[in-house]
């Protein structure tokens, strides 16, 4: 795939208030343009455009309109992120589209990132800004909030050099110390402090949540938690199973809080069903320590029950995406069950269709399920009940 940009020209009309009729001063959503970037010779486990589409949609669910999106293959990483001519291109690009937001499929270090804002004279995020800001909307719970909020400010310090560079004077050494630098050093101290709070908040939550599942332990009521790329559909599962509630929406993320339920089938045979935070590819490490405290609740699991949306065009790479994240936390080796679910949406008959064919199931069984239409959840729940060692009583 060569260099391309895309563009949607939207003409922006004059307004004027009309007599009669009720005008808003509510804002327009942000105008944005995507921005991605393959370097050759690393492994992409994801086309470039589709990594664009993800990155819409998460811009999507942030609030976002996006008008464009640029991608560019490089031989290595640039200071601007981009190459100098796409860069050109974007400004104009920028300039034609009235965007007012550039969003990056990539991490970008402090040094891009500033480069790209003067650039461009437009803010830039990049793709680990606009998971903390989804999340941050849907972080509901104290322990969500605090969560966000770490990974925000650790995300945050090592990016304010800069951000007070109109103050500082010119020159160099004795009187020459500007009130940018006083109000950079003040500005990195308040984060540091705030960074140790959150931590300490958060161990005490990591406590309770150890308290809890020794609780658990004792009671001998085994765990299964559910697990998967985000949207794969685990809250509409965790919804049919246990008879929630939880918000399932088909966006990014709709799910951010762990919730727990008793699933019980008869006297012997109950478990304890989680729901948890979904995984996405690109997913940062300081997203992941921040949420430590919640992916912890997966550590005391029996059995990881990984839901993978059949009807997506790249699924292999998505589960491929969970296994890696799963191996970073240490999980390689908890028993797993595959829940291939939305079998109602299958384009070909379900009995023609093996889930090995195309997902990378490792010696883990599989279940091919609805969680929507309630198709083989029977099955399912047998599944997991075998897995965990749960006998039926009536068949003593």
């Amino acid at each position: 795939m060569g260099n391309t940009v895309t563009f949607q020209r939207c003409e922006l009309a004059e307004t004027e208030p009309i007599p009669g009729i009720p005008y808003t001063t509510e804002e327009d959503a942000e105008r944005a343009v995507l921005v991605g970037v393959s370097v050759r010779g690393t492994a992409q486990p994801w086309k470039l455009d589709e990594s664009l589409d993800e990155l819409g949609m998460l811009a999507r669910t942030a609030g976002a309109e996006v008008v464009a999106r640029v991608a560019q293959r490089l031989p290595r990483p640039e200071r601007h992120y981009l190459g100098s001519g796409k860069l050109a291109e974007l400004v104009d690009l920028v300039h034609e589209s009235y965007a007012s937001t550039v969003i990056c499929d990539d991490e970008l270090n402090p040094t891009q990132q500033r480069a790209l804002e003067n650039a461009l004279k437009v803010k830039v995020i990049d793709r680990t800004a606009l998971i903390l800001d989804v999340f941050g909307r849907h972080a509901h719970t104290r322990e969500g909030q605090l969560q966000v909020e770490l990974a925000q400010h650790q995300y945050l310090l090592p990016r304010l050099v800069g951000q007070w560079s109109h103050l500082e004077r010119l020159g160099g050494g004795i009187g020459t110390r500007g009130p940018g630098e006083t109000q950079l050093e003040t500005d990195r101290r308040l984060i540091q402090r705030r960074i140790k709070t959150l931590q300490e908040q958060l161990d005490q939550v990591r406590k309770r949540r150890e308290q809890y599942r020794t609780r658990r332990y004792r009671a001998g009521v085994p765990v299964a938690s559910l697990v998967g790329y985000t949207n794969a559909g685990k809250s509409t599962l965790f919804n049919a199973l246990s008879d929630a509630k939880v918000p399932a929406r088909d966006q990014l993320f709709s799910t951010l809080d762990p919730v727990t339920r008793q699933i019980t089938l008869s006297t012997d045979r109950r478990f304890l069903l989680t729901d948890t935070v979904g995984f996405i590819q690109k997913l940062s490490p300081t997203v992941v320590a921040a949420f430590r405290a919640t992916l912890e609740e997966l550590e005391g699991s029996d059995l990881l029950l990984h839901v993978v949306d059949i009807t997506q065009p790249h699924a292999a790479e998505q589960a491929e995406a969970v296994d890696e994240t799963l191996r970073d936390l240490g999980l390689q080796e908890t028993p797993r069950l595959l829940v291939v679910n939305k079998m109602d949406l299958l384009t070909t008959s379900p009995n023609g269709y093996a889930p090995g064919d195309a997902l990378p199931l490792d010696g883990h069984p599989s279940v091919l399920v609805s969680a929507a239409k309630g198709w083989n959840l029977g099955e399912l729940l047998e599944m997991v009940c075998e897995r965990l060692g749960l006998e039926d009583e009536e068949s003593w």
